[in-house]
This record gives structure tokens, C-alpha cells and sequence, in this order.
């Protein structure tokens, strides 16, 4: 299996002590341990998805002095992944209401691949620091516009593209494809507001057509731009196309971890810890 090649998942040795403090606080050879986490899968999936380890970033208030965003998030997709695989059914958002929905097998196959759950721990752990560009293009010779926009307006990120020279285009198809899922994940609540953009509170007037619509939109979105991702040559020169291949098959289960973990581990704490507030999103 290609390694993948994403920087946050390359955990720091502040990461690596922390894990083994909680895990191995005895060890007299630390740096071996770290050595092993660094290098093999099966070690670092049960080191980190220790319940010592998880019941302390749950239990710390200030966990993020300690450890970064990427591990934190690893942390709770493998708590959720051993939840998971003890469940008869997740639940999904249909109207106002949760529904049970008996797909639980196709989640946890999807989550027991390692390239899987480390890209969506490193997506996560993106929208920690969302943020807002101005660019300037060049609408004839001579003529150039600023375009300002954030990287959490799936739209304003279309429009972008269309505009840019296709080798250019790869962070922009992913950032577009991650909007997508962290909102049917983590903020399902958001999607029924079908008039705006949900985090961004842009108005959408083209879209007014109920909140079921606007699920189907994102995942429309979401996996087309995945698919756009996973074809760029650059997907190949960091070693990528394959989960992207993979997310763009499996959407709709890519998202049920998100949304147990959204439930059952971040309910009190996600507006604080994404940067979510009223000014943001439309509530």
C-alpha cells in the first residue's frame, strides 16, 4: 500500500511521548516505542487507539498544549471505529430526526484501512484553522480583479477553479471534496439551512429546494470532487489517489464516523474547537 504522504500524520515526538507516557509510562527504551509507532501500522493503531489514551484527551480541557490536532483526531476515529464494530446500526439525518441505519459493516471496512482513517484524522484537524485568501486575477491583458474568498465556500472555491490552469487545480478539488464531508459529518445540523452556505452564511439563491436536497447537494459535490482529485496527476506525485478513489466510492460511510464522533465525542466542544460561531454559520 502507498504510504501517505500527508506532513500532520508524521507525529511529532511531543505526540509520541505523550502516547507513551500514557500508554508505556515505564518503558526504559521510549525511543524505541516511538521508533515502532512511526514504523508500524499494527503498533500505532493499538498504542494510539489505547482506552488510557482516550480517556485522557477526553478527560483535558487543555489537550491542544500537549498534542497536535492530527493525533487528537486519530485518537477518537479509532475510539469510534472499536464503538462501531460493537454496533448493530449508525444513525443518519433524515428531516429533524436521527434514523437507525444497518451499514455498520461497510463503515468499519472502510475505517480498518489505515490510509482511510489517517487522511480523515489530517482532514480534521485542517479545519482547525480555517482562513481567507484575496487573489488576484487576470481578467484581460493588463486587467486584473482581487477575488477574495475563504476556504470553507464550496462555491467560491468552484468558481476559483474555473478560472485557474487545470495543473493548478488539485488543492482546490480536494479542499472543495473535504468542505463537503466535514459538513455532512461533523455539522449535519447545518445542512438543513438550504438558503446559505453553511459554515460560510453566504446566501446560495439558486438552491431553495429543503434540506434533503441540500444533503444530496453536498454529497453530489463531495464525491464529484474527490473523483476530479483522485484523476489529477498530482494525486499520483503525493501518493493520494487512492483514498480519494476510495472516499469517492464510499461517501455516505466516510461520513458516519464523523457524524459518531461529532455525537458522542465533540458534542459540547466542536463550535470552540472548529472556529465556529454565529457570525459564521446561519442558525
Amino acid at each position: 500500500m502507498a504510504t501517505l504522504k500527508l506532513e500532520s500524520l508524521n507525529l511529532s515526538d511531543d505526540d509520541l511521548t505523550f502516547v507513551i507516557q500514557e500508554v508505556a509510562p515505564q518503558s526504559r527504551d521510549k525511543e524505541k516505542l516511538k521508533q515502532l509507532i512511526r514504523e508500524d501500522e499494527d503498533f500505532r493503531r493499538a498504542l494510539i487507539g489505547d482506552d488510557r489514551v482516550f480517556r485522557r484527551v477526553m478527560a483535558d480541557e487543555e489537550i491542544f498544549l500537549k498534542i497536535s490536532p492530527a493525533l487528537y483526531f486519530e485518537i477518537l476515529l479509532r475510539r469510534a471505529v472499536k464503538e462501531l464494530e460493537k454496533a448493530s446500526h449508525t444513525v443518519e439525518r433524515v428531516g429533524g430526526e436521527w434514523v437507525a441505519v444497518f451499514d455498520t459493516k461497510a463503515v468499519v471496512s472502510l475505517l480498518t484501512r489505515e490510509i482511510v482513517l489517517e487522511y480523515l484524522a489530517d482532514m480534521l484537524s485542517s479545519f482547525t484553522r480555517t482562513e481567507s485568501y484575496v487573489i488576484p486575477i487576470r481578467v484581460k491583458r493588463g486587467v486584473w480583479r482581487k477575488i477574495r474568498f475563504s476556504d470553507m465556500d464550496i462555491d467560491a472555491l468552484s468558481r476559483f477553479c474555473e478560472v485557474m490552469d487545470e495543473e493548478h487545480r488539485f488543492g482546490f478539488y480536494k479542499r472543495i471534496a473535504d468542505v463537503c464531508l466535514f459538513i455532512l459529518g461533523i455539522f449535519p445540523e447545518y445542512v438543513q439551512f438550504d438558503h446559505r452556505f453553511s459554515l460560510s452564511g453566504e446566501v446560495r439563491p439558486e438552491i431553495r429546494t429543503g434540506r434533503g436536497v441540500m444533503q444530496e447537494y453536498y454529497e453530489e459535490v463531495g464525491r464529484r470532487f474527490y473523483r476530479l482529485a483522485a484523476e489529477h496527476k498530482s494525486a499520483r506525485r503525493v501518493e493520494l489517489s487512492s483514498v480519494f478513489w476510495l472516499l469517492y466510492e464510499n461517501f455516505n460511510a466516510a461520513k458516519k464516523p464523523l457524524n459518531f464522533i461529532s455525537q458522542h465525542y465533540l458534542r459540547h466542544r466542536k463550535r470552540r474547537l472548529f472556529g465556529v460561531d454565529d457570525s459564521s454559520v446561519c442558525v
